[in-house]
Parts: structure tokens; C-alpha cells; sequence
């Protein structure tokens, strides 16, 4: 079974994050950039189906400029067996739609039975490529799921995910894409082998020419970014017990908006 797994760069969760002199972009001096973490459950899972399994291919495909081997690498250092990267300017100012066209067009070349994604990247929140991709497709798309089991032919994936209460479950015919949540595994840290290997595995690049890919824009776009306004100072409220509860429902009502 072959298992695509989509991962993106995105600047590390301790990262002091400045609007750069560009209104549009952060200031990317300094940062740290990995994998997103979601996008570890989805690398994580896609490992532990080929080892179950006992084979099968893993490969991870991501589309950004140069640094985003980095996170190949790093994908790669886990286990994965090769990496693709779609690494063009044309795809520079990509909005999510451009990307899953990109991505879609991968994953038609490679035609694996199995398309992982994490259930959102961290950097924007914007959890829509995997649904675009499996529009793009034609195939089934189960989101945020806690648990995947693929039967033994490989024709059908049952998967669940959390809802008040309890679990939902799907059966899904295959090839479909898949996005993990947090709780489906505990991705392993990569090995001393496992990142000296990873130096000797194939990472692709992949230009838009490659994909037949005409130039289109994007749907969406930047107009500016806004730092958040600082945070106002703290209160105590001073009197017994009765009058500072009253006085903090007035404040939240009055001032907060908050009830």
C-alpha cells in the first residue's frame, strides 16, 4: 500500500512572531521552523499502517520555498521512504486552493491508496486543504479522526472521531484522505540511524512545468497583518465578598461585553 502524507513548514509554537516591513508577511529572521504538529500525527499513523501491514511505501510531499526540506528531512528521519517537494515561484503567493491543485496533481502522478494530512496547520488555522483535495479528487474525506483501522484487502478504511458522548464512525471505500487529530498516536522522535538514513533518501523537486501546471491566481489574498493589541492591565476588585461579586457581573457587562 502506497500512503501519501501532506506536511507543512510552519514557524515553531515558541516563535516571537513580528510583522515584517511588508504588512503582508511575518518577519521570518530568527524563526524556527517544523513540520506542524498535526501533520506529525498524520506521518506517525501512515507509518504505523505500513508496519502493521508489514509493507508498503510512505511518502510525504510539501510545497514551499527551499527550507521546506528541512521538514522533509525531518519526515523522512521518521521513516518515510521518500519526499516530494513541490518547490516552484510560481506557487510563491499560493493560497490553500492553489495548493490542493498542486497537491492534487501529485497525488494523481503518484496514485497511492491512502492520503494523510494533519487536521489543520498551525500557522493560519485554516484546516481547508484536505477537504479541497478530496474534492479535488472525487474521493471520500473523514476529518479531526481518533482512530483508523484499513481491512485486510485494502479496499476500506473505518475511522472515528470524537463527538459529545463518544466516537463517530465511518467506513470509507479507498483510495481517501484522512486528516489526524491529536490523540490518534504519540509520533516517535526520529533516531541517530534514522536521521543519518534520511540524508541518503530520495527528496523529489517537482516544478510546476512537471505537473503541466498553467500559472493562475490565487483566490484569496493578504491584505495586511495586525499585531494584537496589548493586553490590558488587571483589576481587583477591593470590598466583601457580595459587593465585588456585583462589581465584577457590572464589569463584565458593561465594560466586557462578555454576558
Amino acid at each position: 500500500m502506497k500512503i501519501l502524507v501532506a506536511v507543512k513548514q510552519v514557524p515553531d509554537t515558541a516563535t516571537q512572531v513580528k510583522i515584517s516591513a511588508d504588512p503582508r508577511a511575518i518577519d521570518t529572521t530568527g524563526i524556527t521552523w517544523i513540520v506542524s504538529p498535526y501533520d506529525e500525527f498524520a506521518v506517525e499513523e501512515a507509518l504505523r499502517i505500513k508496519e502493521k501491514r508489514g509493507q508498503g511505501e510512505v511518502v510525504a510531499v510539501s510545497l514551499g520555498p527551499e527550507r521546506v526540506k528541512e521538514a522533509l528531512r525531518s519526515c523522512l528521519a521518521m521513516g518515510c521512504d521518500r519526499a516530494i517537494h513541490l518547490n516552484d515561484p510560481a506557487w510563491n503567493d499560493a493560497d490553500t486552493l492553489v495548493t490542493s491543485k498542486a497537491l492534487a496533481a501529485v497525488v494523481k502522478q503518484e496514485a497511492p491508496q491512502l492520503l494523510l494530512c494533519g487536521r489543520q496547520a498551525i500557522d493560519d488555522d485554516m484546516g481547508a486543504v484536505a477537504a479541497q483535495l478530496a474534492e479535488l479528487l472525487g474521493w471520500p474525506c473523514a476529518s479531526w479522526i481518533m482512530e483508523e483501522a484499513i481491512d485486510g484487502d485494502g479496499k476500506t478504511v473505518r475511522t472515528a472521531r470524537q463527538v459529545e458522548g463518544g466516537l463517530e464512525v465511518f467506513d470509507l471505500p479507498l483510495p481517501a484522505v484522512l486528516t489526524a487529530q491529536k490523540g490518534l498516536n504519540e509520533p516517535r522522535y526520529p533516531t541517530l540511524r534514522g536521521i543519518m538514513g534520511a540524508k541518503k533518501k530520495e527528496i523529489r523537486d517537482v516544478k510546476a512545468a512537471d505537473l503541466g501546471w498553467a500559472p493562475e491566481p490565487p483566490q484569496l489574498s493578504v491584505v495586511t497583518l495586525e499585531a494584537l493589541p496589548p493586553r490590558p492591565p488587571g483589576r481587583i476588585l477591593q470590598g466583601d465578598v457580595p459587593t465585588a461579586v456585583k462589581e465584577l457581573v457590572r464589569s463584565l457587562r458593561e465594560e466586557a461585553k462578555a454576558i
